[in-house]
């Protein structure tokens, strides 16, 4: 497995992660068997970035993941973690908690639940609007001097935000939705982090799902699927989607690889700084996605992406409206 550095002060990790989220119930009912089992699979094949989330159903998926992990050299992988998303028991989101006591609060159960000493990186999910992010950041510093953390992350925030955490403290990486129908990121946070010297960890580079070349229309991962409120995935829009899918099928079969891959391998070839993340909660599904990393795209190649899935061409946006407003970038 190749690696790469996440900016200028971040770790060395796989140059592919393994995004846990799907495990845990996002997408459908999950095989825990198999969950652990592609986590074990992962790691083996030299995978060391872990993405996950401390309201990935409540919990669950840190507790999931302590239990695949368990063993393992805790020098041999990197977790990556995300907090201050709040839920309430029926499983409803109410909104985000950035404060000081609560960043330390939350880390407090992560290390509990992922039954270790540290997190490799450690990030609000999203921006809280009531706090400065300066006082977020800087509970994250007092927690980083305390050995409770190694690195700093962002996740989903725009470029003047990237700029005043950084001032606080430097920016590991800020993780962020980057895919072939999904490049909001391109026009201003990029060039900024580049700039800063940060990496990104591009989360839903299949679309989840939408672009893995799996999807059909009427396809549902059955109950607790939340693709089934996605704007890209609703109907009228997942048609015109799926046309985008087939057009870039046919670039595939060029290169002789699957869409999935291709679609992961344009996402890693936008900067050795891109590290995208798989949400894989299958062996299958993973063993296909590892080749992507080896996927060499020529000028030509990108040159027919292009024309497969135009900037902008998707129909839908990549999160319900209630959400949309939370985002530092759009679609």
């Amino acid at each position: 497995m190749q690696t790469r550095t996440l900016g200028s002060t971040g770790p060395a990790v796989s140059a592919l992660g393994l995004g846990a989220m799907g495990m845990s119930g996002a997408y459908g009912e999950a095989d825990r068997a198999e969950s652990i089992a592609t986590v074990h699979a992962a790691l083996d094949a030299g995978v060391s970035l872990i993405d996950t989330g401390d309201f990935y159903a409540m919990g669950h998926n840190e507790l999931l993941l302590a239990e695949a992990l368990r063993g393992r050299d805790r020098d041999s992988y990197q977790l990556s973690v995300k907090f201050g998303m709040l839920r309430g028991p029926g499983n409803e989101f109410g909104g985000t908690d950035g404060r000081p006591e609560a960043v330390k609060n939350f880390l407090a159960y992560s290390l509990n639940r992922l039954g270790t000493d540290h997190i490799d990186i450690y990030r609000p999910a999203r921006l809280d609007p009531a706090v400065p992010i300066e006082e977020t950041v800087g509970a994250i510093k007092e927690m980083i001097d305390a050995g409770y953390v190694r690195h700093l992350g962002l996740s989903e925030v725009d470029a003047a935000t990237i700029r005043r955490a950084h001032a606080v403290h430097p920016v590991a990486d800020l993780q962020i939705e980057y895919s072939l129908i999904s490049r909001a990121v391109e026009a201003e946070v990029l060039p900024t982090l580049r700039e800063l010297g940060i990496g990104l960890t591009a989360y839903g580079v299949l679309g989840r799902g939408l672009i893995s070349g799996h999807w059909s229309p009427g396809h549902t991962g059955g109950p607790g699927d939340g693709r089934a409120f996605s704007p890209r995935f609703a109907s009228g829009n997942v048609e015109h989607n799926l046309a985008l899918v087939e057009a870039l099928r046919r670039v595939a079969e060029t290169k002789g690889c699957t869409v999935a891959q291709l679609a992961i391998a344009w996402v890693a070839a936008q900067g050795e700084e891109i590290v995208p993340l798989i949400g894989a909660r299958s062996r299958e599904r993973l063993a296909e996605a590892l080749p992507a990393i080896e996927l060499e795209l020529a000028a030509d190649d990108f040159a027919e992406i292009e024309k497969a899935v135009p900037l902008g061409a998707a129909r839908g946006d990549r999160y319900p409206a209630v959400f949309m407003s939370g985002l530092g970038v759009g679609n």
